[in-house]
């Protein structure tokens, strides 16, 4: 879940019934706020774009209507980042996964408005889509960028990156594959360090964190906190050839 999403582990909504796994999550259902431009590229667009879940495998060369890399981001908030991904890497597909509605009405808008073709989204829990959706070794990265870093203590088994969660996307990878992750939260950072430390993945760099790649672009966020003596940490890692 991107920095726009994060949210106090208290709020809620009722629309945690379309989610149907019993395990802990790592995001929290509200209702937010939609502009009118954003309900009305969801209700457009979305049919067009969208994929719905279901507990069956997912013809990715079928959804897209072709052969070509595919990058699926998990939370990618308002979608400004997986826009600018996508249309900058025109020869790769990308599926963006986000629960959030205004977030998906906001990369509808993005994907109608640049015309992308590359560019599929998914409104559910990304955990089961992983699970139920994708085949192994059907991806050639997968991007979590700014997951909530759920800061408290007692809130650390919310988090995304967890050994059992990166098993998974292990398995998806393709042979030399990538996960990539960011947070501009250090702690989480070296959450996150340890626990693909201890995975069947490999680093990409010795010293521990990896230079932010060139398919990352720099955030309207990012820059602001970057001006304000923030850190961003990546991690690069891969799944073994």
């Amino acid at each position: 879940m991107s920095e726009t999403a994060r949210e106090n582990p208290g709020e809620g909504s009722a629309a945690g019934h379309r989610f149907s796994s019993l395990s802990i999550r790592s995001f929290v259902l509200r209702q937010g706020h939609m502009s009118p431009a954003q309900r009305r590229y969801l209700d457009e667009t979305m049919p067009e774009v969208g994929i719905a879940y279901r507990p069956a495998p997912l013809d990715l060369a079928a959804a897209f209507g072709r052969e070509a890399p595919k990058i699926l981001e998990i939370g990618f908030g308002m979608g400004e980042t997986t826009a600018r991904i996508a249309a900058a890497h025109p020869d790769t597909d990308y599926l963006g996964i986000e629960v959030h509605s205004p977030g998906v009405g906001a990369l509808c808008k993005l994907i109608a408005e640049n015309r992308l073709t590359n560019l599929r989204i998914i409104q559910h829990d990304a955990v089961e889509v992983l699970r139920d959706m994708i085949a192994d070794g059907a991806l050639a990265g997968v991007h979590v960028f700014f997951p909530d870093p759920w800061r408290k203590a007692r809130h650390y088994k919310r988090r995304l990156i967890q050994p059992g969660f990166v098993a998974l996307v292990a398995r998806k990878l393709a042979p030399g594959g990538y996960l990539h992750c960011a947070t501009d939260w250090e702690n989480y950072a070296e959450w996150m360090l340890d626990v693909l430390s201890s995975s069947a993945l490999e680093n990409t760099a010795a010293a521990g964190f990896a230079p932010r790649p060139a398919h990352r672009p720099l955030t309207k966020f990012e820059n602001r906190g970057l001006r304000l003596g923030h850190g961003v940490w990546d991690l690069l890692f891969l799944r073994p050839q």
